[in-house]
């Protein structure tokens, strides 16, 4: 059951849950850059080397990271990521392009795509090619009784907080009388 006390239902507090704490999207930055040891990680990132594998093996658990043996004598691992962290290496180039625009006046690394131009990342329509501005953006909730607002209180009734609702459901879900 929704209450007033239930956070809105969404997938970037869920990401955020496996990889919003610092030291995870460092982790990634440099698993994507190319350093899939411990102690070149550890080294880059500065971690404390417990922080460090508590975040690994959390990375691990999560589907982002696999851990892959590379010597028997003594065991050592190395980290790479699963299909699902490519997917998250969108997400670390657009952090990166946002730190080198707002918090750099000189972009500490830049990338060369293979077609030779300096990497600019960008968010594409895979269906039209147009870049994603927020102007062109509409939300649709596919969560029953949540509007741009927030949550339908189905108490209320229309009115009572000064902003119709707007129903986003199917009547079968639906609070009120569509």
């Amino acid at each position: 059951m929704t209450t007033a006390a239930t956070p809105r239902p969404c997938s970037i507090a869920d990401a955020l849950a496996v990889v919003g704490e610092k030291y995870s999207l460092l982790v990634l930055r440099e698993v994507f850059f190319g350093v899939h040891r411990f102690d070149g990680i550890a080294r880059n990132i500065r971690a404390p080397r417990d922080i460090l594998t508590t975040w690994l093996r959390r990375l691990v658990d999560a589907g982002v990271l696999e851990k892959v043996q590379y010597n028997d004598r003594p065991p050592r691992y190395e980290y790479r990521p699963t299909p699902a962290g490519e997917e998250l290496r969108p997400v670390v180039l657009m952090l990166l392009r946002w730190g080198d625009r707002r918090l750099n006046d000189v972009p500490p690394t830049v990338f060369e795509h293979s077609c030779g131009a300096t990497l600019d990342p960008a968010v594409v329509c895979r269906a039209c090619g147009t870049e994603v501005e927020s102007r062109s953006l509409t939300p649709r909730f596919t969560t029953p009784g949540w509007t741009v607002p927030g949550r339908i209180d189905p108490r209320a009734g229309p009115g009572r907080t000064g902003v119709e609702p707007v129903c986003t459901t199917s009547r079968r879900h639906c609070s009120y009388r569509c």
